[in-house]
């Protein structure tokens, strides 16, 4: 009879045993999900962090945003993985699974945002190099951006001699810190400007924000006495550009540069407004 208690206590502790490992045996909770910063701009990687908890260790961890899969990395109850930064207006959504060891998974609620760039700051679009001498197709206009975003030119104008020359459209975008050349007169290019450009004669070009706001202007020269640009100067070979770009004087420079920051060599030219 001793004998008969003893296995069934054994019995009993073995089923008892496989109990508690199916209860033990369970999916993995994901706590909380935190991501940052939430209103990101088109400069801003976004980094997500997931806090998971459960009896059972995390095996694998992943972030997928708009259909991309990405590993997490991590330990214990703490997994983080990176957004790359996105073009100004996308609309990024994202979730979080993760997979225990015992091959259970769970995946988190659907979290997004939309990548938004400040207003366009007007003031950081600037005339930065003219040059009217060569062929039609040579001569160019050039713009700079002195802001920390990509400006877009849809509507943006040129008036030349306070007629209309050049208006942006969609598509082109000056980047930060950098430049955007608008090349060929008398429309010899198919995104020149209309209007032609001697660089022996007086001139006024001007540009204005999509609102039709003047923000910055080249004038060399002045209105002959019919009211009319176009009086006759002393010939410039090369370009006017500002020294340094975007922001310092207009200076005469041997050597053009359109669609590159300018030279930091130039030349007075007193008929040149300031």
């Amino acid at each position: 009879m001793k004998k008969l208690f003893i296995i069934s206590a054994a019995v009993v502790l073995a089923l008892t045993g496989c109990v508690k490992d199916e209860i033990f045996k369970g999916p993995s909770k994901i706590d909380k999900v935190v991501f940052t910063p939430e209103s990101p701009t088109s400069k801003d990687a976004v980094n997500v962090v997931a806090t998971v908890s459960g009896l059972q260790a995390v095996k694998t961890a992943t972030l997928t945003y708009n259909g991309k899969d990405v590993s997490m990395s991590g330990s214990g109850n703490t997994y983080s993985a990176t957004i790359p930064a996105m073009a100004d207006g996308t609309e990024v959504s994202f979730t979080v699974k993760v997979v225990n060891d015992v091959d259970f998974e769970t995946v988190s609620d659907k979290f997004s945002y939309k990548v938004g760039d400040p207003a366009t700051d007007w003031s950081k679009l600037k005339l930065n190099e003219v040059s009217g001498a060569g062929a039609d197709e040579e001569k160019f206009f050039e713009l700079y951006n002195a802001s920390d975003f990509e400006i877009k030119l849809t509507g943006v104008t040129i008036n030349k001699d306070e007629e209309l020359s050049w208006t942006g459209i969609d598509g082109e975008v000056v980047p930060a810190h950098g430049v955007f050349a608008i090349i060929g007169g008398k429309g010899t290019t198919p995104r020149g400007f209309s209007s032609g450009f001697s660089a022996k004669k007086s001139v006024l070009i001007e540009l204005f924000d999509n609102k039709g706001n003047k923000i910055d202007f080249f004038q060399r020269g002045e209105k002959g006495g019919d009211g009319k640009w176009g009086a006759s100067l002393s010939d410039n070979k090369g370009s006017w550009s500002r020294i340094p770009d975007g922001s310092g004087k207009w200076m005469t420079t041997a050597t053009a540069t359109p669609g590159a920051l300018n030279s930091t060599d130039g030349v007075d030219d007193p008929d040149v407004k300031q």
